[in-house]
C-alpha cells in the first residue's frame, strides 16, 4: 500500500491508509482531527464538511486518493484561536445547541463567504440545504452567516 501525502491545515502530512478510505476516517482516526464529526456516511447531512481546495466539500464521500495532493483545511485548521469571522459570528449569534453539526456549517459558511463575501438569503439557502441540524438553528445560521459577511452588527 503506497503513502499518500496530503496538507492538512497548512501542514504536509503522510498517511499510510487504503487509498479507498474516506478522508473523514484519514483526519480523524489516523490525523486525531475530531474537529470533522461523522453523521450520516452518505453525504446527506454535512456534518463531515471541510475545505478541499477551498471549496466546502463532504469528507465521508471524498476517498484518500482524491484527496492527496490537495490542501484540506479542518475546522482547527479555520483559526488557531476562534478569531476567524464565520466563528467569532457563530458565537455572537449563539447559534450552536447540541454543536454536533456545526463544524460542518462553519466550514461551509466559510466557503460560501471566500466565493460570495455578500451572500444573499437564496445563496445562504442553497449552500444549507444539503445540511442537517436537528436542533433547528438555521434562523440563527442565517443572522451569523450575515454577521460574518459584514451584513449584520
Amino acid at each position: 500500500m503506497p503513502a499518500y501525502q496530503l496538507t492538512v491545515n497548512g501542514r504536509a502530512r503522510t498517511v499510510d491508509v487504503d487509498a479507498d478510505t474516506p478522508l473523514l476516517w484519514v483526519l480523524r482516526d489516523t490525523l486525531g482531527l475530531t474537529g470533522t464529526k461523522f453523521g450520516c456516511g452518505q453525504g446527506l447531512c454535512g456534518a463531515c464538511t471541510v475545505h478541499v481546495d477551498g471549496r466546502a466539500q463532504k469528507s465521508c464521500q471524498t476517498t484518500l486518493k482524491e484527496a492527496a495532493g490537495h490542501k484540506i483545511v479542518t475546522v482547527e485548521g479555520l483559526s488557531k484561536d476562534g478569531s476567524h469571522p464565520v466563528q467569532k459570528a457563530w458565537v455572537a449569534e449563539d447559534v450552536a445547541q447540541c454543536g454536533y453539526c456545526q463544524p460542518g456549517m462553519i466550514m461551509s459558511a466559510a466557503a460560501l463567504l471566500h466565493r460570495k463575501p455578500h451572500p444573499t438569503d437564496g445563496d445562504i439557502d442553497e449552500v444549507f440545504a444539503d445540511h442537517v441540524c436537528r436542533c433547528g438553528s438555521y434562523p440563527r445560521i442565517r443572522k451569523a452567516v450575515k454577521r460574518a459577511a459584514g451584513g449584520a452588527k
